[in-house]
């Protein structure tokens, strides 16, 4: 927020309130700030690239946990931070080292973040995929807040294209 706000770009910050109360970590006790359009490795992998943001960083944290411990394999966990500019570069050379990526959102698979992502990374690399590109995401439909929690990705989607993009 605070990179957001010293900006001299306008900039949309937006925050899932879910992830208030989601995990207890640290937070400094001086203000710091993240760069913009910079994104993060949280978890270094050589066979199958992960990229996602938000909320689901947490469904993906745990079916890479249960991936590497069934199928022997080394996950690499990439959070985007920023939708756009998103970081082109570190995207791609981590799927060119791996070879593999899977896309995980939560918005419809049609119209989000990750069909962008999805397709960079399929002009960029197509000689050094070893896998079709993977997206999980919601479905292409609306649902009421009732039913989000059978729409958005979990941990057993995500899992399973772990699995499918190691087969191939």
């Amino acid at each position: 927020l605070l990179a957001a706000v010293a900006s001299p770009d306008p900039v949309i910050f937006m925050e899932p309130k879910i992830l208030y109360r989601a995990a207890v970590e640290h937070v400094p006790a001086e203000p710091y700030t993240l760069p913009l359009s910079k994104a993060e490795v949280l978890k270094e992998g050589k066979d199958v690239t992960i990229v996602s943001y938000g909320t689901p960083l947490y469904t993906c944290q745990n079916a890479l946990a249960a991936a590497e411990r069934d199928f022997g394999c080394s996950v690499e966990l990439i959070d985007l931070r920023t939708i756009y500019p998103w970081d082109r570069p570190a995207i791609l050379d981590s799927v060119r080292k791996t070879g593999r990526c899977i896309v995980v959102h939560e918005s419809m698979i049609n119209q989000g973040v990750g069909a962008e992502v999805a397709a960079t990374v399929q002009d960029h690399c197509f000689l050094r995929l070893e896998a079709p590109v993977q997206r999980i995401a919601g479905w292409s439909t609306h649902s009421g807040l009732a039913y989000e929690r059978f729409n958005i990705p979990d941990v057993v989607r995500v899992y399973d294209a772990i699995k499918t993009v190691l087969e191939y």
